[in-house]
């Protein structure tokens, strides 16, 4: 059933609230807590806020075997960071443009987010050194190395820059796939933050869409050492290209869950 206008008002007055809620919560309760802490307050946060949104996360069991360093996921959408927080807390590597969104970007300034200036050499090799020393440290890293999102139904060349901190760091690398349906199980392209729909519109979207999904898989745990970036990337883009393959073909409707239920009946 389609959501009426009224239905995605409230819901989306609930997420400002949330967003402001937020705000509160880092300002009042970072300061005073250590860094389990900062990631458990995340985790329910997000979790919080993507309940607002009317989205699930079905979360894979292999998860647990992420405990630290670098995570690589597909990109689909904004909500992408919000959903692997709620399993994974981690510091997102962002685009700078990100830290001038208002409030959301002044969520994530707070919230270990490390930012990073396009052509700017200089910036990037800041951006590298402080990755480098969070992974050290033993904290998770969460980067999305197609640079931009797509509708979730390909997966486009990965940057094999994003994955030098782990070289150097000598720290996993877990590659992650997202994807989303939805009431149907059947794959949802409405949290899609592409092209030139704005964030407003996307929001909208997925308001105006009940029962979507959140699916988080892991799509191979890379351990160290590794021989260089650029084998690592492409090690990390096989690896989440494979899974998403097979998680379509087991989608409901496609064309080899036909197959399947017709030779099902025919047996």
């Amino acid at each position: 059933m389609r959501a009426t206008s009224l239905y995605i008002g409230l819901r989306m007055a609930r997420v400002a609230l949330h967003l402001v809620e937020g705000a509160v919560r880092i300002a009042l309760l970072f300061p005073f807590a250590d860094a389990r802490r900062r990631a458990e307050l995340r985790r329910a946060w997000s979790l919080r806020l993507l309940r607002c949104l009317g989205i699930e996360v079905a979360a894979d069991p292999a998860l647990a075997q992420c405990a630290a360093g670098l995570l690589a996921a597909n990109h689909v959408s904004f909500v992408d960071v919000f959903v692997i927080n709620a399993v994974l807390p981690a510091g997102f590597v962002a685009k700078s443009e990100v830290a001038r969104w208002p409030l959301i970007g002044w969520l994530c300034r707070h919230n270990e987010t490390i930012f990073i200036e396009r052509g700017s050499r200089r910036a990037a090799h800041g951006t590298q050194l402080h990755m480098i020393d969070a992974l050290r440290s033993g904290r998770r890293v969460a980067i999305f190395p197609e640079g931009t999102t797509t509708r979730g139904d390909r997966l486009l060349p990965f940057h094999g820059a994003l994955f030098q901190a782990a070289v150097d760091a000598g720290t996993p690398v877990c590659a992650l796939t997202l994807r989303y349906t939805d009431a149907n199980g059947r794959p949802s392209a409405a949290p899609a933050y592409v092209d030139d729909v704005s964030l407003l519109e996307c929001l909208h979207a997925i308001l105006a869409s009940p029962g979507l999904v959140a699916h988080v898989a892991v799509a191979a745990n890379l351990l160290p050492p590794f021989a260089d970036r650029r084998h690592l990337a492409h090690r990390a883009h096989g690896a989440i290209a494979t899974s998403l393959t097979h998680q379509a073909t087991d989608a409901p409707g496609s064309a080899v869950q036909h197959q399947r239920k017709e030779g099902a009946i025919n047996r």
